[in-house]
């Protein structure tokens, strides 16, 4: 009893403490800058070897009569689907930013104009011009691309060209030209997509001269060749020769095209948000080519506390983002904005809380006119193995591959989710009941089982697979 006490004491404490503060005063994060020296994708050597390595394939296609274009057969130029897509069941609700778009002033160096007349590209003292559009992965490129995250898809039908792979592919530095994993597509009208600096080992099992369709999966967003970071460096030449730069962007200082060559051209400025997500502490982003400690969660126990943050792109100066953090109740435990001054290509925002009851909560933001919600769970740690119905238990625990349930109360539903908050099984027997769940298809690690009885009893139970 004495225990008890002191527990109920301590959370009075940090209920108390987590309404005195406001996460407006803790504001953690800040901008995140992709490629910051601004240097070369490409080297004059590996431009010039990627250019005759395109005129011999497709010369030997021909010879060989397997040439997909034809000059009789010329059509118009492709209208691209963007070329990037997430992968199956990852939830950020997206997943790029643009650090350069094509350097339309040849002069050199710090002599910048994009398809807009903007300055959102970039030259070298050395004579480099970007040639096609970078987008980096965000949030979390590195560990995003451990785990095959962002696909690189075909943005338009056509035959592969070029396929080069087993090239290294966590390149930190711009000293060593490393040649770069990757795809080009030849399409209808003669013109060509180049995919660069894709994971090793990632890129389609189909091979030069086989065909793809527009959407087809060619590979995983790397960081081969001359990177600093996970990104798709996406470049499209044409003529005869393959030197001639072709910016699929239709905009006043694009002198290379006059109609986009997007089937729906995204604007210049695209502000959105990437992720809202909760975490037991701040992300750690440390310097290439370790991969982030997101500290993502989804779980936690009453008056923990939680980091809360958002993950934008294209933030804009003078506009504001409302974040709410929701009580199970559906009612407000904050509700704030929170001003942006700057104008970043990528940023993060954090604050902390302490959410005081059990249940599931909602962390929510809404900026450019869309609105995010994250849910996540908290638990009360002394009504872990004893609830309403607290003659209840599973057995065994930890478990191998089926936990039976022991109850004098008919339990009808079930709802597993994993340490981040992830549900990974969820049943309901309103006749039967449940006494049974196999879980063998579980990885090890911790899981809680929401189980809730015909009378609307619910208990959570911590569970252990080993």
């Amino acid at each position: 009893m004495k225990f008890k006490t002191t527990l109920s004491f301590l959370a009075l404490f940090f209920v108390l403490f987590s309404y005195a503060q406001s996460p407006n005063s803790e504001v953690g994060g800040g901008e995140f800058v992709f490629n910051p020296e601004k240097k070369s994708c490409i080297t004059p050597e590996q431009r010039r070897d990627m250019i005759q390595e395109i005129q011999a394939n497709i010369e030997e296609l021909r010879q060989e009569h397997k040439l997909s274009f034809s000059e009789d057969r010329r059509g118009n130029h492709p209208l691209f689907e963007w070329p990037l897509q997430k992968a199956n069941g990852v939830s950020y609700n997206e997943i790029y930013g643009i650090s350069g778009y094509v350097d339309h002033d040849t002069g050199f160096p710090n002599q910048l104009n994009d398809y807009n007349c903007g300055t959102r590209t970039y030259d070298t003292s050395a004579g480099y011009n970007h040639q096609g559009t970078d987008m980096f992965t965000w949030p979390f490129g590195w560990k995003m691309m451990d785990d095959d995250d962002v696909e690189i898809i075909a943005a338009a039908p056509g035959q592969i060209i070029v396929k080069h792979d087993g090239e290294f592919d966590r390149s930190c530095s711009f000293n060593n030209p490393n040649p770069w994993n990757i795809i080009i597509v030849q399409h209808g009208d003669g013109s060509v997509a180049a995919y660069g600096h894709m994971k090793n080992g990632s890129t389609t099992s189909k091979n030069v001269g086989d065909m793809v369709s527009v959407g087809e999966y060619l590979g995983i967003v790397g960081s081969s060749g001359i990177s600093t970071g996970p990104h798709l460096h996406f470049e499209v030449l044409t003529d005869e020769t393959f030197t001639t730069i072709v910016d699929p962007y239709v905009g006043t200082c694009n002198s290379t095209t006059s109609d986009s060559w997007w089937a729906i051209q995204r604007p210049y400025n695209n502000p959105g948000i990437n992720a809202v997500l909760t975490h037991t502490a701040d992300p750690v982003f440390p310097t290439c080519p370790t991969s982030e400690t997101t500290n993502e969660s989804n779980q936690f126990e009453i008056n923990q506390e939680v980091f809360f943050t958002i993950f934008l792109k294209d933030q804009v100066s003078g506009t504001s983002a409302n974040l709410r953090i929701i009580k199970p109740d559906n009612t407000d435990y904050f509700n704030w904005t929170h001003d942006l001054t700057d104008n970043f290509y990528a940023s993060w925002w954090r604050w902390t809380a302490y959410p005081d009851v059990a249940g599931e909560w909602k962390w929510e933001a809404t900026y450019a006119g869309e609105t995010v919600t994250h849910t996540f769970n908290v638990i009360d740690p002394l009504s872990i193995d004893e609830n309403n119905f607290n003659q209840t238990s599973v057995y065994p625990n930890p478990f191998n591959d089926v936990i039976n349930i022991s109850s004098k109360t008919k339990v009808v539903k079930a709802h597993i989710v994993d340490i981040l908050g992830k549900t990974v099984l969820n049943i309901e027997d309103t006749s039967n009941g449940i006494s049974q769940i196999n879980v063998s298809d579980f990885s090890n690690g911790m899981y809680f089982v929401r189980l809730e009885s015909e009378a609307n009893e619910m208990k959570t139970i911590k569970l252990i697979k080993e």
